[in-house]
């Protein structure tokens, strides 16, 4: 669980990692259901995922890195959705809430090959040690129907390092080249890669520099502060914001921001076999 540095030995040395994994679990789900960070990132994913599945009949969605399956429920208008988690805490806590969740790793995903139109991954992939994201890609490309669709949504600007990037154990932070490069190796044809939350980088970006800045001997602690909901005035004024970038997301491209979402297609056999002698005519 996010929970590193020197403090983590001691917390494992009086058996207390369970209940902070559990406490941050439920301040997470907390934040998921009200916090405007929240809120904005779903109005961001939703209509990604109906061009995805448009005209798609009986659905089949697999969430990858489910967490405490507040997504699911974002993905369940839409088909039939299921997830699965590394820890044994998050898929328990996933399931007392109602969802169908395993426990599993995302470089061995647990479900046959061509079962899902569509595979999610949500503010996982920064998790992932390099190894681990390059199968992690595959896996997810090999559990797709041909044809069907990958959305990720990752972090993004190593500048916004913090003390939430230490709570989530994040070991990178994407530029759009670097997850453009990890899609197509993949073998997915990119149809959208964009940043988002670019309206709340004013607010993001000194506060992230202000943790590094006072970080005791350059080491950043980890913080629970930014997952807490704000007062409600303030709450409601950041979801306005994110909510109007949300329209705007739905014409044009953020040229920045906090976090980069990709949705991406997996070849149908028909165009992968047309795209082969092209390749090869261009040196490729």
């Amino acid at each position: 669980m996010p929970l590193t540095g020197p403090p983590t030995s001691v917390w494992c040395a009086l058996g207390l990692i369970p209940l902070l994994a559990e406490r941050l679990l439920a301040l997470t789900y907390q934040a998921e259901r009200s916090h405007f960070w929240f809120r904005g990132f779903r109005q961001y994913m939703k209509p990604a995922i109906a061009r995805a599945l448009d005209g798609v009949r009986d659905a089949r969605i697999l969430d990858c890195g489910c967490g405490t399956g507040s997504n699911l429920e974002m993905l369940q208008p839409y088909g039939r959705a299921c997830g699965f988690d590394l820890t044994s805490i998050g898929a328990r806590f996933a399931r007392a809430h109602g969802h169908r969740v395993a426990q599993a790793s995302i470089d061995a995903i647990p479900f046959p090959s061509g079962a899902f139109d569509l595979v999610t991954s949500f503010d996982v992939f920064q998790t992932l040690p390099d190894a681990i994201e390059r199968v992690a890609i595959v896996e997810m490309a090999r559990v797709l129907k041909p044809g069907g669709w990958v959305l990720l949504h990752v972090a993004a600007l190593e500048i916004l390092h913090g003390k939430h990037s230490v709570l989530s154990e994040e070991v990178r932070r994407y530029t759009p080249a670097r997850l453009r490069s990890i899609v197509e190796q993949g073998g997915f044809q990119i149809e959208r890669l964009t940043f988002d939350h670019m309206s709340l980088l004013p607010l993001m970006l000194p506060v992230r520099v202000w943790h590094r800045m006072t970080a005791s001997g350059g080491q950043v602690e980890a913080g629970d502060g930014e997952i807490m909901v704000p007062i409600a005035p303030v709450n409601a004024a950041l979801t306005a914001l994110v909510s109007l970038e949300a329209i705007a997301l739905r014409a044009v491209n953020m040229p920045i921001g906090g976090s980069l979402m990709c949705l991406a297609r997996k070849p149908t056999l028909h165009s992968a076999l047309n795209t082969e002698p092209r390749r090869r005519n261009t040196g490729r």
